[in-house]
């Protein structure tokens, strides 16, 4: 019996979607509930699952086309299919067949190179080339074992030790000689990025304002009570938590920054939706914490968390990225000094975090140390104004200066 393999509903006002790769090639066993495709969509990636136990039967459609809800792209038919890995080892003995033990061995690591590479993302295979990367020598670390793009920038913080002989070879000298150049069809998620982050530059009146942050009082108060948050939360304190927390107070200070335009009309929210920009492997992402000014310190360190693990393996659903009414970017975690952020639409303001250095300030008048980060306001300037942006990130600032103002709501 053949059964047929749709489009899943993707979620709301979500008719279409871009097949990734295909997980599962004809003949292969397929599990139920297995995934067998990835399924790009403006906001996340989607693995189309098997609906039963059988073969993978014909792909009706190729990697890189658009399709839409409903649509029929596969068939799972009865029966046993041979594992992946299996087929070309049958092969191998036919081909080899004078010296069958000595091409038994190799077979097996072969195979399991082909497999992994047919199920790498277009973002994973430039890392490796550009890189110089064995996928074969990457354990994944993403959903069902997959390489991620992560997992090829471990590999390759480890590579010069075991390239170093690779470099006196005396042929690896004539290999400038040959210049190459690969061409990779955008994903529908960072065609989205481009064409959404594009837009807001031309719709908004984009304008960013800054400040600078002695982080002292934070550092401190974390480190003190790093140990039991974690023991009583079972969540690491990190520093996003602080900085949602400040931004809560600021939004409802200046209710323009957590507003935005719809038409010719201001849509103002009596609640806080935080988006969270990550970085998954194939883009930035901005899953939504939602009710940040209901949530504790805890609870937004958790959401995050939980949100970055989604990212990771590829996992983030289309509610996790709905709504928000604020975003916070930290560039910080890759080494960023400044920045001016573009907004998230329909958002019209952002702050964007940076690295933490330490760094000469005057205090009562003395040149001392502290450990300072800029941060940026980036804000839409046909709804809030230069005094309503300074406030907002006035009070951020105050707030992570002063964190005892967090609990009293000042």
């Amino acid at each position: 019996m053949t059964t047929e393999v749709k489009v899943p509903v993707l979620g709301e006002s979500v008719a279409e979607a871009t097949i990734g790769q295909w997980l599962k090639q004809p003949g292969e066993a397929v599990a139920a509930d297995e995934p067998i495709a990835s399924l790009e969509t403006d906001k996340v990636a989607i693995d189309v699952m098997a609906p039963h136990a059988g073969t993978m039967g014909q792909q009706l459609v190729a990697a890189g086309d658009t399709v839409v809800v409903g649509a029929l792209i596969a068939t799972i038919e009865e029966g046993a299919g041979a594992p992946a890995a299996a087929k070309p080892a049958a092969a191998a003995p036919a081909a080899s067949a004078p010296a069958p033990t000595p091409a038994a061995s190799p077979a097996p690591a072969a195979d399991e190179a082909s497999a992994g590479a047919s199920v790498l993302s277009p973002a994973v295979r430039r890392a490796i080339l550009e890189h110089g990367i064995d996928p074969a020598s990457i354990k994944g670390t993403g959903k069902d074992g997959r390489i991620t793009k992560d997992d090829v920038l471990e590999a390759a913080k480890n590579k010069p030790a075991a390239s170093a002989p690779a470099a006196s070879v005396p042929a690896a000298a004539a290999a400038p000689a040959a210049r190459g150049e690969e061409r990779v069809k955008m994903t529908r998620l960072r065609q989205t990025i481009a064409k959404r982050l594009k837009s807001a530059q031309d719709n908004a009146a984009l304008l960013t304002t800054f400040n600078d942050v002695d982080m002292s009082a934070v550092i401190e108060a974390r480190e003190k009570y790093k140990d039991v948050f974690q023991k009583k939360h079972g969540i690491k304190l990190g520093f996003m938590s602080f900085f949602a927390k400040a931004s809560v107070l600021a939004l409802k200070d200046i209710p323009a920054v957590n507003a935005q335009i719809d038409g010719d009309q201001i849509v103002y929210h009596d609640y806080v939706d935080i988006s969270i920009a990550v970085s998954a492997p194939n883009g930035l992402v901005v899953p939504v914490v939602k009710d940040c000014d209901k949530l504790g310190f805890a609870g937004i360190e958790k959401a995050i968390a939980n949100f970055g693990k989604k990212a990771k393996e590829g996992t983030l659903t289309m509610a996790d990225m709905a709504g928000g009414t604020f975003t916070i970017s930290n560039g910080g975690v890759f080494g960023g000094l400044m920045s001016t952020p573009i907004i998230n639409p329909p958002q019209s303001a952002v702050l964007g975090l940076h690295r933490i250095e330490d760094r000469a300030v005057v205090r009562n008048g003395e040149i001392v140390i502290r450990p300072m980060m800029y941060i940026a306001l980036s804000y839409d300037h046909r709804l809030i104004d230069g005094r309503e942006a300074v406030t907002a990130l006035k009070t951020i600032k105050e707030a992570i200066e002063d964190p005892t103002r967090l609990l009293i709501d000042l």
